[in-house]
C-alpha cells in the first residue's frame, strides 16, 4: 500500500542504471547516426541525474514529503465523484458518505440488539463504507468496544476516527483536553477498539481552560508515536482552527451541518477550504427530520436526546415539520428519498466535505449509501436554500446550557 519517497528514488535509480548500458551500446553502434548519437546518451544522463537530485531534495529537505499513499494514487484517476481526501499524515481517500456509529450505543432512544449492531457494521463494510466515526463517550465506551469486537478482523478495510475531550461523571458533563488526559484517553480507546492506532483523533469540544496549542501539541506527539494518524477538531470556530493549524496541520473539522443547521456557512466551511482541512458533517439529515424519520416529536422516547432540543418542542416542532413535508415533496419530484436529497445537498456545498449520517437501521444505512454518486440539480438546491435556512427553521439547535459548550459561530 504505502511506499516512501526513498523507495521511489531507488526505483528510478535502478531504472536509470539498467538503461545506461543500453544507451552506451546504442551510442557506440550508432556513432555518426543523427538519431543515435553520443549526445543522446549525454542528454539522458543529465536528465536522469537532475531527476534524482530533485527526488533527493524531496526526501531529505522538503518538509512533509516522504510518503505517498500508492493505493490512493493508483485509484485517483478513476475516483467516483463521491470520493474525498482526508489529509491525514498519510492522505486517505474515503467515500464522501461515511458511517456515524453513535446511534448503535446512545442518543436516539431504544438501542439495537448487539447482533443487529454487529450485522449493520459488517453490512456497511460489505457495501463499501470505508469511514467509521465513533467517540469515547458514546455509550461511555460501549460504541468503541462494539466496533473493536465486531470488526477486529477487518481493521484494514476502513478509516477509523474517534474522539476525546468530553467527560461525564454521573449527571455532570464537562470538558477536559489537558495533555495528560489526552494521552490517557487514547490508550483507553485503543484498548476498546482492539487496534494499535486510529486514523483520525478528534478533540470533541474546546477546553477553554487549556490553550488550543497545548492540546494540539499533545496530539501531535501521539502522531509521532504512531498511535494516531491525524488530528481533528469538533464544534470549534474558524479562529480556533487557524490557531490550531499553526501548531500542527488539522485533518478534519467535524460540526453539525444540513439544510436546517447552517452555522458552518458563517466561517468554518471557508476556513476549512482555505487551510486544506476536510469538513466532516454530522447529523447531515437533520437529526432524522430530513430523512422523514420524525413525524411526531411527542412520540420520541424519554431517552432520546432530541427531547431536550428546542426545535422539537411543542412551540417549534409544528413549523419545522411543515418544512420537512415540503422538503419531502421536492425529494419525491427528484425520485430520491428525503435522506438522499439532504445528503446530496450537503455534499454539493464543497469538494472538501464528507458526511457521516448515523443510524441503527440496516435499511436506512443502505438507503444513505445507495445514491452516493447522485448530484443534486442546481435549481433543486436553490429551492431547498429558499425553503430551509437560518431564517425559516424555528428554534436553536441546542439548549442554552448545551450551547455554552459549543464554540462554533452563531447567527446573530
Amino acid at each position: 500500500g504505502v511506499f516512501s519517497a526513498l523507495d521511489l528514488l531507488l526505483f528510478f535509480m535502478f531504472w536509470e542504471l539498467e538503461l545506461v548500458p543500453m544507451y552506451m551500446l546504442i551510442s557506440i553502434w550508432g556513432s555518426g547516426r543523427k538519431e543515435y548519437s553520443a549526445m543522446k546518451f549525454l542528454i539522458f544522463t543529465i536528465w536522469g541525474s537532475a531527476f534524482m537530485l530533485v527526488a533527493i531534495v524531496a526526501v531529505f529537505v522538503t518538509p512533509g514529503v516522504g510518503t505517498f499513499d500508492m493505493t490512493a494514487l493508483s485509484t485517483k484517476g478513476a475516483m467516483l465523484a463521491s470520493a474525498t481526501t482526508i489529509c491525514a499524515s498519510t492522505p486517505a481517500i474515503v467515500q464522501a458518505i461515511g458511517l456515524g456509529c453513535m446511534s448503535l450505543s446512545w442518543g436516539y432512544g431504544n438501542l439495537p440488539a448487539r447482533e443487529t449492531a454487529t450485522a449493520l457494521l459488517h453490512r456497511a463494510l460489505d457495501l463499501g463504507y470505508d469511514h467509521l466515526d465513533t467517540a469515547n463517550i458514546y455509550g461511555l465506551g460501549h460504541n468503541e468496544t462494539l466496533i473493536g469486537e465486531a470488526l477486529k478482523g477487518r481493521r484494514q478495510e476502513f478509516f477509523l476516527a474517534t474522539k476525546m475531550g468530553i467527560v461525564i461523571e454521573g449527571e455532570k458533563r464537562g470538558i477536559n483536553c489537558r495533555p495528560e488526559t489526552i494521552r490517557r484517553c487514547i490508550d483507553e480507546s485503543l484498548t476498546r477498539l482492539q487496534t494499535d492506532h486510529v486514523d483520525l483523533y478528534y478533540m470533541h469540544r474546546r477546553d477553554r481552560d487549556v490553550p488550543i496549542e497545548e492540546s494540539v501539541g499533545a496530539m501531535a506527539d501521539l502522531i509521532k508515536e504512531g498511535k494516531i494518524g491525524s488530528i481533528g477538531l469538533s464544534e470549534m470556530s474558524a479562529e480556533t482552527l487557524r490557531r490550531a493549524t499553526k501548531e500542527h496541520p488539522i485533518a478534519a473539522m467535524q460540526t453539525e451541518y444540513s439544510p436546517w443547521t447552517r452555522e458552518p456557512e458563517i466561517a468554518v466551511l471557508d476556513a476549512c477550504a482555505e487551510l486544506g482541512t476536510t469538513f466532516v458533517a454530522f447529523s447531515p439529515v437533520a437529526r432524522g427530520v430530513l430523512a422523514n424519520g420524525v413525524q411526531d416529536a411527542d412520540a420520541l422516547t424519554d431517552k432520546d436526546l432530541r427531547r431536550g432540543m428546542p426545535r422539537f418542542n411543542a412551540e417549534n416542532w409544528p413549523k419545522n415539520r411543515a418544512l420537512a413535508e415540503a422538503f419531502n415533496a421536492i425529494a419525491a419530484e427528484l425520485e430520491v428519498t428525503p435522506a438522499q436529497l439532504s445528503l446530496a445537498w450537503v455534499l454539493s456545498r464543497g469538494d472538501h466535505i464528507v458526511a457521516i449520517p448515523g443510524t441503527a437501521s440496516i435499511a436506512h444505512m443502505e438507503e444513505n449509501f445507495a445514491r452516493k454518486d447522485w448530484i443534486i440539480p442546481a435549481d433543486a438546491a436553490a429551492r431547498i436554500d429558499e425553503l430551509i435556512n437560518e431564517h425559516t427553521v424555528s428554534g436553536p439547535r441546542y439548549s442554552e446550557a448545551m450551547q455554552r459548550t459549543i464554540e462554533t459561530e452563531m447567527f446573530g
